[in-house]
């Protein structure tokens, strides 16, 4: 006798939602190297845990602006001249996403439960691992791109009522110093855009080591803190694989080799932020990633190939789940349908994801714009 754990057994249906919960997340590029737990965690991305227990479709974060008074000096009177504190909030929905796949009917299937469940939940670990992955790049590039491939059409922008939000003024660089309108072919990624990028953030929000006021008080730009790894300090920049191969052919062979070694000779490299890094520059660590956003309406004529890189500190973006009844972030439901003929696995999660931003500046995502085509002409 065979114990087999029938559809919508309860042992079995909690088992593949942590089980899906687990793959996924090692699965996603995002999840697995770029995200971090709670506002404390040093990361690009913050996973925010309170909607998972707490009733509710809606959570916020404050930040806490550095003061900028004048002190008083000697005997001069403090009261009535101390400073108000300021704050701003960011905050993001939750909204339910669901898929599922049809394993067909009995005599399609040929096969026991067990191996169905398997196989459905590798098959949706990989998609949703692909959604996560599609819905963070869209977010963090505040735009939907033409990037081909996505299972997201080119007219999306966004879902929870968490809009994209296109980066501010101070918080993009295009390439060779351009703007989108004069952006040319030439204008592509190079290490020296890693370097002005470095420069212009470092001096973001006054005092480096607060990150929160402008330099001149008034400004009230949040500065860009970097990401903490065994006490140095790093940022990570995620390009186009077009994009690297420009990098890799612009400083050359023995160029390429010193960004490679970088990484490998850094102290952090067992951090998760270094797997995957194709090298660092200026403690700017470089991944690569195909679902970076891409355009083609760049330069004078509206027609130069474009891509946005990302570069990011902590607190870049933050995703928040809320749990689908079981405790878990993955809920798994199975169906039978035509008289229990077929059986439909489906899975759904209650997630939101967002950009974060304060008094309508970006906190932590520099986007550096620039030229990005095929490196080999498509045959005709």
């Amino acid at each position: 006798m065979r114990t087999l754990i029938g559809v919508n057994d309860p042992k079995a249906i909690k088992k593949q939602s942590a089980f899906l919960a687990v793959d996924m997340a090692k699965k996603s590029y995002i999840t697995s190297r770029l995200m971090g737990v709670g506002q404390d965690s040093s990361m690009p991305c913050q996973m925010l845990k309170e909607l998972e227990s707490d009733a509710g479709e809606y959570i916020s974060f404050d930040l806490l602006m550095q003061m900028t008074m004048q002190p008083r000096e000697g005997d001069q009177v403090l009261e009535n001249f101390e400073e108000d504190m300021k704050f701003y909030t960011d905050g993001l929905y939750i909204d339910q996403l669901r898929a599922g796949v049809n394993t067909g009917g009995r005599m399609t299937r040929k096969r026991t439960i067990h191996a169905l469940r398997a196989r459905a939940r590798r098959l949706q670990r990989d998609y949703w691992a692909r959604v996560f992955d599609e819905l963070w790049f869209m977010y963090a590039s505040g735009a939907r791109g033409i990037n081909t491939g996505f299972l997201f059409p080119l007219t999306y922008t966004g879902f929870a009522g968490n809009a994209f939000t296109a980066p501010d003024a101070e918080h993009i660089q295009f390439a060779g110093g351009t703007k989108k309108a004069t952006l040319a072919d030439t204008n592509k990624f190079e290490v020296g855009e890693i370097d002005k990028a470095v420069a212009v953030i470092s001096d973001m929000g006054g005092d480096a080591g607060s990150g929160y006021a402008g330099t001149d008080g008034n400004l009230q730009t949040p500065g860009m803190l970097p990401i903490m790894v065994d006490g140095e300090e790093h940022y990570v920049v995620v390009v186009h694989p077009y994009s690297t191969y420009d990098m890799r052919t612009a400083t050359g062979t023995n160029g390429w080799m010193d960004i490679q070694k970088a990484a490998i000779q850094a102290l952090g490299r067992k951090s998760p932020i270094f797997t995957g890094a194709k090298g660092m520059h200026n403690n700017v660590l470089i991944h690569e990633h195909r679902n970076v956003i891409r355009f083609n309406d760049y330069g004078a004529g509206g027609n130069v190939a474009a891509a946005r890189s990302l570069l990011l500190g902590e607190q870049a973006t933050v995703i928040a789940f809320g749990s689908p009844g079981t405790g878990l972030r993955f809920g798994w439901h199975e169906e039978g349908r035509d008289n229990d003929n077929q059986l439909v696995i489906s899975t759904h999660t209650i997630v939101g994801m967002k950009k974060v931003s304060y008094n309508g500046k970006d906190l932590a995502t520099y986007a550096i714009d620039c030229a990005c085509k095929r490196p080999v002409t498509t045959a005709p």
